[in-house]
């Protein structure tokens, strides 16, 4: 097949989503496919006559790997390099590459390629794509909605309340919650503008933290316990996964750093607890009405309670990346897993 990868955009999550890209498209040729290798943002900086003959020269086309720095991306940088007055999100002839291959891996993380916008166009313009479609997207993408779901049906959450930048609030008695509690933007991820706050006067930065990355943010009761994720591919529940940082909290360094923090798959867990963990993350993928695949992360409190964080419509898969290790668990290899995300993905689009 002729596939695009799509990767990079201007989300905080940039960095991560460039090597996602690569490792796909490596995983993607080994497979026997022509692939392209395509930033959205910066588009494709070749001549407009080379189009047409694009993925014959698969092999010289498209970006690059790039490495993940431990720090999120200058975006205004990344928006200043690309050299037009533009403020189109697609780069030059993007929508024409992707409208040519077979299908668009999206290799996106982040806002900008998970809240349904990019899956809308597509659908649109009669792009086929893998992962979740533009509704589902939007539900998971934003925290407060997909806690709402989730409470409807009968998935545990964190207590916790809604706080917009206009209507900042910095006395933390007024929130109704008790400390520790946990600061994060609404829509975010890889734990960009997180902060675990401890005392009322830490409160204010994770709030300015917060708040640097977008004007909608979360505040939730901090759950002391272990981290837990559980992906599902084709509605099934993968291995529980158990991450536990070398230092400090599972932050953007400790997520995408090789060596921060222990990975265990399938997790040392009670049978029991591990199955209820799986159940509720099919649930949520279910309430949602998320397709092909998605992720759940979790907290197992102290006292064995079991709480849902979030969903990820768009899970990484780089080299240090949670569901890749949890699909090998079950001898489902890197290059089998892409190659079985693309064969879900395209029954969406039969008869």
């Amino acid at each position: 097949m002729d596939i695009v990868v799509l990767a990079g955009g201007i989300s905080a999550e940039r960095d991560v989503s460039l090597k996602t890209g690569a490792m796909v498209a490596a995983a993607l040729r080994k497979q026997g496919h022509r692939v392209i290798l395509l930033d959205v943002f910066m588009g494709y900086q070749g001549k407009q006559e080379d189009v047409a003959d694009i993925f014959a020269n698969s092999d010289k086309a498209g970006i690059t790997e790039t490495e993940i720095s431990e720090t999120a991306p200058d975006l205004a940088a990344v928006k200043a390099s690309r050299g037009d007055a533009s403020g189109c999100f697609f780069g030059p002839k993007a929508l024409q590459i992707c409208g040519m291959a077979d299908i668009v891996f999206m290799a996106l993380h982040g806002e900008d390629g998970e809240n349904g916008k990019v899956q809308a166009a597509f659908d649109l313009l009669g792009i086929r794509y893998t992962g979740s479609g533009y509704f589902g997207s939007a539900l998971a993408m934003n925290k407060e909605v997909s806690k709402a779901l989730f409470q409807k049906n009968n998935i545990p959450v964190p207590s916790g309340v809604h706080m917009s930048k206009d209507r900042r609030v910095d006395d933390f008695e007024k929130t109704g919650l008790t400390l520790p509690c946990i600061v994060k933007p609404c829509c975010g991820g890889s734990s960009i503008g997180v902060s675990i706050v401890r005392s009322e006067a830490e409160f204010g930065r994770a709030l300015a933290e917060a708040f640097r990355w977008e004007d909608e943010i979360i505040i939730e009761d901090y759950i002391e316990g272990r981290d837990f994720s559980v992906g599902v591919l084709d509605k099934k529940a993968l291995p529980v996964i158990e991450i536990a940082p070398l230092d400090g909290f599972y932050d953007y360094k400790n997520k995408y750093k090789a060596g921060c923090a222990v990975e265990t798959c399938p997790a040392d867990l009670p049978e029991d607890i591990a199955a209820k963990m799986m159940r509720y993350a099919e649930a949520a993928s279910e309430a949602l009405g998320l397709e092909s695949y998605s992720r759940m992360d979790f907290k197992l409190a102290e006292d064995g309670g079991i709480y849902c964080l979030e969903a990820n419509t768009l899970p990484g898969m780089t080299a240090t990346s949670l569901l890749p290790q949890e699909a090998q668990a079950i001898g489902i290899s890197y290059a089998e897993l892409c190659e079985k995300i693309i064969q879900v993905s395209l029954r969406r689009y039969e008869g």
